[in-house]
Parts: C-alpha cells; structure tokens; sequence
C-alpha cells in the first residue's frame, strides 16, 4: 500500500476537514490494504475500537461499503450486553473533558465541531457537564449520539430525552447511533458502489 495514501487518511483535524469525497478509495484498494494499514485507516470508524477493524479485516476480499458496514455491524451485535457497554464507554462525552483539553480523536473533534458542540458558552458547557453526568450515572455509559446528523439544541433535547429510557432501551438505542457514526465514517474512507461506477 502506498505509505503517503495512508498517511493523508490519519491527517490530524483540521486538515483532514480539506478531505473531500473525492479523496476515497476504491474497494479494490480498500481490499489491497495490509493488516497494519486496514487497522490504522478503519480502526477509529467505531470510536477508539481497533479491535473491531482487526475482527474483519480476514473477511475480505470486501464486495462493497455496505459489505464492510455489514460485517462491523454483525461483529458488534454479536457482542453481549457488557461487550456493547464497553464500546459506549469508548465515546468521549460531548462538549466535555477531553473536547475542553484537546485529546478527542480526530474524527470526534471535527463531528463535534460540525454540531457546534466547539462553540458553546459556559453556561451550555456547565448544562451539557450536568447532564452528561447524570447520564453517566444512570446507565454507567456516555451518552452517544451521532452529532454529524445533530446540531447542539437536538443533542441536548436528546440527551434530556434519552435519560428517562431504562438501560436496556438506551443500550440499543445508543448502539444505534454507534452504528450511523460508523456509516459516516466509513463513507468518508471508502466509495460506494454508486461512486464506483459513475
């Protein structure tokens, strides 16, 4: 694989933001990929679990986008009750601790900053701090929420919103968004067939 096509995927923000759709692979490319190479460009597409690109990468060669969504879904819903928690617990709180320090993964950093979550006042950061504790609390997870389909107002109704589930509900709920984070993400790496073919 060509060390400077993997080194232009792990730009840090905000030059990966200069990406464009145009600037992703092929699945022929995607499928050429070394082990080492597939973990490093996939392995954030589910928020800091390598392990998951690591599970799929012995399924190729991929057919498609959707082939490889396909896989990363069925690795996480096969997981038990626990194994999903722990992919929640991966995610950073939205507007909290490791936004303010500057330690967010960079696709976390340009999803937040896409939902406006980079631009509160202190009075937002101190609300979205209360609830996201409160969350926290209560289902022993962070509160996730795909923030790219989401601006700031939808994600703190949300959030209100998702507290009165039971845990079970917000599991799901939250693996759910896990799984639209992930469709972006792989979408700003590889083509879709509909690309493919134009």
């Amino acid at each position: 694989m060509d060390v400077d096509l993997v080194q232009y995927w792990l730009l840090p923000f905000p030059y990966s933001l200069q990406r464009t759709r145009a600037g992703a692979m092929d699945i022929n490319v995607v499928n050429a990929l070394t082990y080492e190479d597939f973990v490093k460009l996939f392995g954030n597409v589910v928020e800091k679990c390598p392990l998951i690109s690591a599970a799929i990468w012995s399924h190729r060669p991929f057919k498609d986008l959707a082939d490889i969504e396909a896989h990363i879904t069925e690795f996480i819903l096969s997981l038990p009750d626990s194994g999903k928690e722990g992919i929640l617990r991966c995610h950073p709180d939205l507007a909290g601790r490791d936004l303010q320090s500057g330690t967010l993964t960079r696709e976390s950093q340009e999803e937040q900053s896409q939902a406006g979550m980079t631009t509160l006042d202190s009075a937002e950061v101190l609300q979205m701090y209360r609830l996201n504790s409160e969350y926290k609390e209560r289902f022993g997870f962070p509160f996730v929420i795909c923030a790219r389909l989401n601006k700031k107002a939808d994600i703190v109704g949300q959030l209100s919103e998702r507290l009165k589930n039971d845990r079970a509900v917000e599991r799901e709920r939250a693996i759910e968004e896990v799984k639209k984070i992930c469709r972006l993400r792989l979408r700003n790496i590889v083509l879709s067939d509909i690309q493919t073919k134009l």
